[in-house]
């Protein structure tokens, strides 16, 4: 956003010293005016950052949060504010709540010399040196002045002083103005960038269907053989054993019989 604005620090001031007529009565249709501005010197510029955070906008309004943590309210945004973000100029309805704001004010001072000289000339119709003097105007009217101290005036290229007044003279008298001024001007720069986007919703596991070989039948072969491991020692001890035990058992009841 760029605007310019003029204005004066300092107000018009009278020069001491200056030569100069004070009127008692209306001169504004007898009294030529000429004014001209100089540059005084060198301009001196100054810049601002400020920085925020839209929190809230409805409409024209906006809520801006500082950097400095500050809380701004904009009741009235106008239409022609715009908001450089990237390449596009966004308006007021455009701005979004988290979009970052930057302000960017460049504030130039110029020093300068305005000049306004002011000119009367008329015929000396009475004087009261060194108090006043009546003029009679280029129009035929007579218009009353109060003389400065030490007012000079200009009769037939010689300078004199209220006292060398005489009626009849034709006169010529110069008020000079000589005022420091301050132009100041500023340049205003909006730039923003928007809110980040929100971050993505996090992963979900997918169940997908996986096919489950059915174990192998096993063959009747394979079920009746041993393994090859096995071996049939254990098989016949066990078999020994058991005749073993028979026969002492008929033993010992054939004897207990032959008794």
């Amino acid at each position: 956003m760029n605007s310019r604005t003029v204005r004066t620090k300092r107000s018009l001031v009278l020069a001491v010293g200056a030569l100069c007529l004070a009127f008692a009565l209306s001169m504004s249709a007898q009294v030529k005016t000429q004014a001209s501005t100089q540059t005084a010197g060198k301009a001196a510029s100054t810049t601002t950052v400020e920085r925020g955070e839209v929190v809230y906008v409805s409409g024209n309004e906006l809520i801006v949060k500082m950097e400095d943590g500050t809380i701004r309210h904009f009741a009235n945004v106008p239409e022609s504010v715009k908001v450089t973000v990237g390449d596009k100029q966004l308006g007021i309805h455009d701005l979004q709540p988290g979009m970052k704001l930057q302000r960017t004010i460049t504030t130039t001072t110029t020093p300068k010399v305005v000049t306004v000289v002011k000119s009367v000339t008329g015929t000396v119709w009475h004087v009261n040196p060194p108090l006043t003097v009546i003029l009679t105007m280029e129009n035929g009217e007579n218009q009353q002045f109060k003389i400065p101290k030490d007012q000079k005036f200009n009769i037939d290229g010689q300078m004199v002083d209220a006292w060398g007044l005489k009626k009849g003279m034709k006169i010529s008298a110069t008020k000079v103005i000589e005022s420091p001024l301050s132009v100041v001007t500023q340049q205003r720069k909006l730039t923003g960038a928007m809110p980040p986007p929100p971050p993505p919703p996090p992963d979900v596991p997918i169940l997908v269907a996986q096919e489950v070989p059915a174990p192998a039948e096993a063959s009747p072969a394979t079920v009746a053989a041993l393994p090859k491991t096995g071996s049939p020692v254990p098989l016949i001890g066990f078999l020994g054993m058991l005749s073993l035990a028979s026969s002492l058992g008929l033993k010992a009841l054939r004897t207990k019989l032959g008794t």
